[in-house]
């Protein structure tokens, strides 16, 4: 098991929307989905993409370079060119804080 470390505020992201983080040399994409925070590792599995800069749709996430599309929840490849799913981090909120598993 990792540890979990702070990497937001809840009020830091609005719902809808993504940012990146990087915790622990890692960069990852946070997700706020109607109050429901997600991260998944920043890099789409085709050709390195930065997901936090894709286009949201309701769970899903489209790699702004070629298309590939995920679940934000899982990491599971919803749409070509990816073939491989995208690292998944569990997520808790403690008070306000936001926090990341690593």
């Amino acid at each position: 098991m990792g540890e979990f470390i702070k990497v937001a505020g809840t009020k830091d992201l609005a719902p809808g929307k993504a940012m990146q983080v990087v915790v622990n040399g890692k960069e990852i994409a946070l997700f706020n989905l109607n109050g429901e925070f997600c991260a998944l590792a920043n890099e789409c599995t085709h050709a390195g993409g930065p997901l936090c800069e894709g286009f949201i749709d309701a769970e899903e996430v489209t790699c702004p370079w070629h298309g590939a599309m995920f679940n934000i929840r899982s990491g599971e490849v919803l749409g070509p060119p990816a073939g491989e799913a995208v690292e998944r981090y569990n997520v808790r909120l403690n008070g306000n804080d936001v926090e990341v598993e690593v």
